[in-house]
């Protein structure tokens, strides 16, 4: 069985319209899954619902397709979740938010803390940060999901927290005296802040606990960073959300 190719393309679409496919939206086609001329395809611009599609044009030139019915798709996980992650190297990074996003989260803030090993300057910050959306975006195609979790500017510690809290907010600290399990179902937006490789500093720590964030375990074994905000995503959906 072939599975239908899912691609999000930041454009109106609207049933029984033509469209041109963006240009990495028609790489990715194209190139990448060489599809042809009346190959079927599910598309989706992140607002909601998808659209069955059919190619009408394949060429180095344009991808055109024609839009189908309507659906509602794959529904989105009860649970409103921002991951608040430690920068961590290369593929580490990327794992982490290519399965939050499976995991149903609904929006990532990358930081940078004391133990941070990776620090970029500006112009490094805006590739990696176009690299992350690509990952969060193709992530989205291949989950179901019709929403596709938005990727915020990089932020220091200090700057996130002088933001104050717009959620429920939980640090996964391995010191931590209550787990996360045992916390009560939510009331609102929530939030999980996971640390660097490092794990965060007793300053930071007691920083965030200042600050109104609730420090939370997530077991007897200390997780590593690309582990440790996949495991938490796992237990709010088991417990509250859309998961078991």
């Amino acid at each position: 069985m072939t599975t239908m190719a899912r691609i999000h393309v930041d454009i109106e679409l609207e049933s029984g319209s033509e469209c041109v496919l963006p240009s990495a939206a028609a790489h990715h086609v194209r190139d990448v899954l060489r599809l042809e001329r009346d190959a079927e395809l599910t598309l989706f611009n992140g607002r909601g619902g998808e659209f069955e599609a059919r190619l009408l044009a394949v060429s180095r030139h344009e991808v055109r397709a024609v839009l189908g019915a309507w659906r509602a798709g794959i529904a989105e996980s009860p649970l409103t979740v921002t991951l608040v992650q430690s920068i961590s190297r290369g593929e580490r990074m990327d794992y982490t938010l290519q399965k939050a996003v499976e995991l149903g989260v609904s929006r990532i803030l990358p930081i940078t803390s004391s133990r941070t090993v990776v620090r970029l300057d500006s112009a490094r910050e805006e590739k990696r940060l176009e690299h992350w959306r690509g990952v969060v975006r193709h992530a989205a195609e291949q989950s179901g999901r019709t929403l596709v979790p938005e990727v915020c500017a990089v932020l220091s510690l200090a700057a996130w927290l002088a933001q104050g809290l717009d959620a429920r907010t939980y640090m996964l600290d391995p010191f931590a005296h209550h787990s996360l399990a045992q916390q009560p179902g939510p009331q609102g937006q929530l939030a999980i802040v996971a640390g660097p490789e490092g794990g965060f500093s007793r300053d930071e720590r007691t920083q965030m606990t200042a600050a109104g964030i609730i420090p939370v375990r997530l077991g007897p074994r200390v997780l590593r960073t690309e582990t440790a905000a996949l495991c938490a995503l796992t237990i709010m959906q088991t417990c509250w959300g859309d998961l078991g």
